[in-house]
């Protein structure tokens, strides 16, 4: 498992090294640029923009950027915003922890809501039950995330006179405020998720209890309840784990928008603006930490796999 966990590392840091320099290619190919940007209003000669450009670095080769750039990561250091001129890696650490908050709250409510939904729906094979909840989930995996905020977010002030709090407060600083800062973002990031862990438990579940194990289990005399939860379930959890690892970059991709909805100020919603203001070395450390969020999520799915099933932890 070692060696494996390894091997994984190795091939994650090429992985990430191909992500980081695409998007350091393509922030620089499209139009416009900071320094325009910067100067934009004020008028500036052909002279004071390429001083600026020598002050910020971009007089160079593309090739020569990118590996300063590159060289100062492996060293811990992601360089300086164009525009604030503080480092990325501290306002990457004011953003992440709201972004790690809402994809954590996401995750646990779709599998609260994902897991029990998909397992009924299995056991209640071909009911009224089992259509109304399959009809259900898909309506679920249609509906556009960001379309849902702004639904949730007109239909609770129009309906319900109420609007999440403003101003972010952390969960530290009060609990209360935090939640109902949240919970909305949480929740629309949670449906489409949830939606993809109900049919994926039924499918899974429903192919267990038609094995001859668990027939077999049946015939012995066990309870229903142990036969669904303790082994049936147990038995489909490996396609359920490998769904939701794959679904990471599904909701990370979902906090650039939504966090921008709900004025959170996150790691996506970071992305949304430093795009916009061409401030690249921030960008490409967010596309970083994302990448490497996706990458060490999948590592854990696949160490997961040991945990419940034991045949794979054997093998």
């Amino acid at each position: 498992m070692g060696e494996y966990i390894v091997r994984r590392l190795i091939y994650g840091v090429l992985v990430l090294f191909i992500m980081v320099t695409f998007v350091f290619v393509v922030m620089r190919a499209v139009p416009g640029d900071v320094v325009t940007l910067q100067l934009a209003d004020s008028g500036a000669t052909e002279e004071q923009i390429q001083a600026l450009e020598t002050e910020l670095g971009l007089d160079k080769s593309m090739i020569a950027q990118l590996g300063d750039w590159l060289t100062g990561a492996f060293q811990g250091d992601l360089g300086n915003s164009l525009w604030s001129g503080l480092p990325v890696t501290e306002i990457i650490g004011d953003r992440l922890p709201v972004t790690l908050q809402l994809s954590l709250m996401s995750i646990v409510l779709a599998i609260l809501i994902g897991i029990p939904v998909g397992v009924i729906s299995a056991v209640k094979h071909n009911t009224f039950i089992d259509h109304l909840l399959r009809i259900t989930s898909v309506g679920g995996l249609s509906i556009p995330n960001f379309w849902l905020g702004l639904i949730l977010l007109t239909g609770f002030a129009l309906v319900f006179n109420w609007i999440p709090p403003l101003g972010y407060q952390s969960f530290i600083e009060n609990p209360v405020v935090n939640v109902q800062q949240m919970i909305l973002p949480a929740i629309c990031l949670a449906i489409t998720l949830s939606a993809s862990i109900v049919r994926m438990t039924r499918s899974a579940v429903l192919e267990v209890l038609h094995s001859d194990f668990i027939r077999t289990i049946r015939s012995k005399g066990a309870k229903e309840r142990v036969v669904i939860y303790k082994h049936a379930l147990r038995n489909s959890l490996v396609s359920v784990i490998t769904l939701i690892g794959l679904q990471v970059g599904y909701l990370l991709g979902g906090t650039v928008v939504l966090e921008s909805i709900f004025s959170l100020p996150g790691l996506g919603s970071l992305i949304f603006e430093t795009v916009s203001a061409r401030d690249y070395p921030v960008v490409q450390a967010s596309v970083l930490i994302f990448g490497a969020m996706f990458l060490l999520v999948n590592l854990f799915v696949d160490v997961m796999y040991g945990w419940v099933d034991p045949r794979i932890r054997n093998s």
